[in-house]
């Protein structure tokens, strides 16, 4: 019986990551929340590990509020590199695996082909310097670790396809931007992903996205014709939006990720692929 602790247990990929292992007879699952394991706190962590004893850690705990974390580098630290750093040492004196989620922030959102796990970061915003500190603490730390980049996500809680279903029940029409590329990624598939990793020893930098790529706006009109929905789109820019809507952080404009290892390990007979886009936001509206 392999014990797997998940940090951020009640965040939209925590609940997805336990839904996902809920069949899987041969684990038990350690739902850990802030409350419960505070991961800023090395002393909290590593008496947490090492009362529980997982074989492995999913962190799935992480400050995301992109605004937020420019106003308030400090917390973004403490929670985006500190907590995973924590962990990182824990796992490794645990001797356990330790599985952390980043992402596509990590890179300056200029390019225009896929980001490959290769490619160089370099993040515009403090929530994406913050994030890619984590990367490195859980390289640096931890043996046994998988570093997960993911972009776009949507599940059990606050995100963009709710928030345009819920713009819908008051609004004919809505203004979404159009020059901002990336991959909209169901954590249902991402914790599938998860799940599939933590039963190897292909340790490594992975690109965890669903496959395919859209813009937010063309992502709008899709939630809306999915689910009957008469509702126009208006095409806006970045700067557009930002002057309707202030905000202090830099959003990169395309943040495609290509998922260039888990092709790679794949080859080895024992395959996992992410669903495209498209069918994992049916699967999604349809429950």
């Amino acid at each position: 019986m392999r014990k797997i602790a998940v940090t951020g247990a009640n965040g939209q990929l925590g609940k997805a990551v336990i839904e996902e292992y809920a069949n899987d007879t041969q684990a038990e699952v350690i739902a850990l929340t802030h409350q419960d394991m505070p991961i800023e706190s090395l002393d909290a962590v590593l008496k947490g590990i090492e009362s529980e004893k997982p074989d492995v850690i999913i962190n799935c705990a992480a400050y995301t509020d992109v605004d937020g974390c420019e106003k308030n580098t400090h917390l973004a630290g403490r929670i985006n590199a500190l907590g995973p750093r924590n962990l990182a040492i824990a796992a490794q004196k645990a001797d356990a695996k330790i599985i952390h989620i980043s992402t596509d922030y990590v890179f300056n959102g200029c390019g225009t082909r896929p980001y490959l796990e290769s490619d160089a970061p370099g993040p515009v915003s403090a929530y994406g310097r913050s994030k890619l500190m984590g990367e490195k603490y859980v390289s640096e730390f931890c043996n046994k670790h998988f570093v997960i980049r993911t972009a776009w996500l949507y599940g059990d809680g606050k995100n963009f396809v709710k928030t345009m279903l819920r713009l819908a029940e008051t609004h004919d029409e809505v203004s979404v931007v159009d020059d901002q590329v990336g991959c909209p990624t169901s954590t249902k598939e991402l914790a599938r992903m998860i799940h599939y990793l933590e039963q190897t020893e292909q340790y490594g930098l992975y690109h965890g996205v669903c496959r395919g790529q859209t813009s937010w706006a063309d992502f709008a009109e899709e939630i809306f014709k999915l689910s009957g929905l008469d509702v126009k789109v208006n095409h806006i820019s970045s700067e557009e939006y930002a002057r309707m809507n202030p905000a202090a952080a830099t959003r990169p404009h395309y943040s495609v990720l290509e998922d260039q290892m888990l092709s790679l390990i794949s080859d080895d007979g024992d395959g996992f692929q992410m669903a495209d886009w498209h069918d994992a936001l049916k699967e999604y509206l349809k429950k």
